[in-house]
């Protein structure tokens, strides 16, 4: 479901009609008499057929220029019924599944999203972090390299 608002008031609803149509079969197209709008201008409630549709013809015509005005597009969410809802929420979990399925039989490694109550795991380093840092201030002028000889336990550093 879309809200269309700043529609001119020139009884253009069918040009309306067709200009949503190129994206998508539209079950409805009619005027909301009862929302609030500019002078001059109407608010239109738009249902699509597909969820889909309806997302690309959102993200198309927001702020596209019909007619001199340039249409404000939003989702109108608070029209939807239980099942309108339930099938949306299934289509974007299919599509999501459909996704990376996709990514994983390209070789590209998928990550799985950890669940609350999941740590993760990291892994055992051979390299040792000193117990405390020193933070001693470097004179900026000073070209001279001081050794680090009181940390003598770092060896060498990862490039990890």
């Amino acid at each position: 479901y879309l809200i269309v608002r700043n529609v001119p008031a020139l009884g253009c609803g069918d040009d309306l009609l067709k200009l949503f149509a190129n994206y998508g079969d539209v079950e409805e197209c009619k005027p909301m008499d009862a929302e609030d709008c500019e002078q001059f201008t109407d608010v239109y409630w738009i249902k699509f057929r597909l969820i889909s549709n309806a997302r690309f013809a959102k993200r198309k015509l927001d702020e596209f220029v019909f007619l001199g005005n340039h249409l404000l597009v939003s989702y109108a969410p608070q029209f939807e019924s239980l099942d309108d809802t339930k099938d949306k929420l299934e289509g974007r979990r299919k599509e999501i599944l459909a996704r990376l399925n996709s990514q994983r039989s390209k070789g590209h490694p998928v990550h799985r999203v950890l669940s609350s109550n999941e740590a993760p795991s990291l892994p055992a380093s051979s390299h040792h972090i000193p117990d405390q840092i020193n933070n001693r201030l470097r004179d900026v002028g000073d070209a001279e390299f001081r050794s680090h000889s009181n940390n003598a336990r770092i060896t060498r550093v990862s490039s990890d």
